[in-house]
């Protein structure tokens, strides 16, 4: 999988950007700004949310690709994942489960802006650290630089607008920010439907290769959450949402960053794509599990 390289025009790539900043305004507008600061007065909830995402997600990723010994394309795959912020379908999934969506939606706009800085850093950090990884990014030159910028301009501008528009507009972001929810889940799985479909072949060849690795690293990330919120003795409520969140990853972004970037490299995309079609399937079926409890 480190020889094949995925095919994805400029066109699709420049959706990509149009819908990830789409995606972030949307859920932008679904933000309580009086819940968003009791999430804020609330700590534990923020840093057991941080630390399982930002932190333990990452390192148990990087644990399970020294046990495993994926090639290298397909680590930095899995990197990539871990390092992204929440994905836009968390808050819908956290409802359905009947979770604290208020906490989800919170923690999926503040690891949105922190990835301008952890994104690059955990993949820098674990893809450095796993040699046959290591030799791929050398060969490439990443401007993280670049990576950045990108960040910034669809997923932090967008939420600083719909968080405007929020404030200002409070009745037209509350009709507006439902539609958009749904219209942001569709267009997602058209954005990882679209990668898949246009390399069907590639995929149908590989995609057994990565499935176990997707299970245990999703299930993982589930587990992450739910432990983490254990630990600092969280709600059974609070529990469900923080496993959510770290359970499901913007792997839009990802996809992005390596169409943009990694010219489509082949084991990461695939393991990007797989992951976004994968912890639809975990989240809604956790969901419909908490739901009937």
């Amino acid at each position: 999988m480190d020889d094949i390289v995925l095919n994805f025009d400029k066109s699709s790539i420049t959706l990509i950007n149009v819908t990830l900043a789409f995606i972030m305004f949307g859920i932008a507008l679904d933000l309580s700004l009086d819940k968003f600061k009791a999430v804020l007065l609330t700590p534990k909830k923020l840093i057991a949310g941080l630390l399982s995402q930002l932190v333990l997600l990452p390192l148990f990723t990087f644990i399970l690709i020294l046990i495993f010994k994926p090639q290298a394309s397909v680590a930095l795959g899995m990197i990539l994942v871990a390092s992204c912020p929440g994905g836009n379908i968390s808050n819908f999934i956290s409802s359905l489960a009947r979770a604290n969506v208020e906490l989800s939606i919170s923690l999926t706009s503040i690891t949105s802006v922190m990835s301008l800085i952890f994104t690059p850093l955990n993949f820098s950090v674990y893809a450095n650290l796993y040699e046959p990884s290591q030799a791929i990014l050398r060969e490439i030159h990443l401007d993280w630089l670049e990576v950045v910028q990108t960040i910034g301009l669809i997923i932090i501008i967008p939420i600083i607008i719909g968080f405007i528009v929020k404030t200002k507009f409070p009745k037209l972001a509350a009709k507006l920010s439902k539609p958009l929810e749904l219209i942001s889940m569709l267009l997602f799985l058209l954005i990882v439907v679209g990668a898949l479909i246009t390399n069907l072949d590639y995929f149908m060849e590989c995609v057994a290769a990565v499935f176990l690795l997707v299970l245990l690293h999703n299930s993982g990330a589930l587990a992450i959450g739910y432990s983490m919120a254990l630990l600092f003795g969280l709600t059974f409520k609070d529990r469900k949402s923080l496993a959510i969140e770290t359970g499901i990853q913007n792997s839009g972004l990802g996809l992005l960053i390596i169409f943009s970037y990694f010219n489509g490299l082949g084991g990461m995309a695939i393991i990007t794509a797989w992951w976004g079609i994968w912890h639809i399937v975990s989240g809604f079926s956790i969901a419909y599990l908490w739901r009937k409890r």
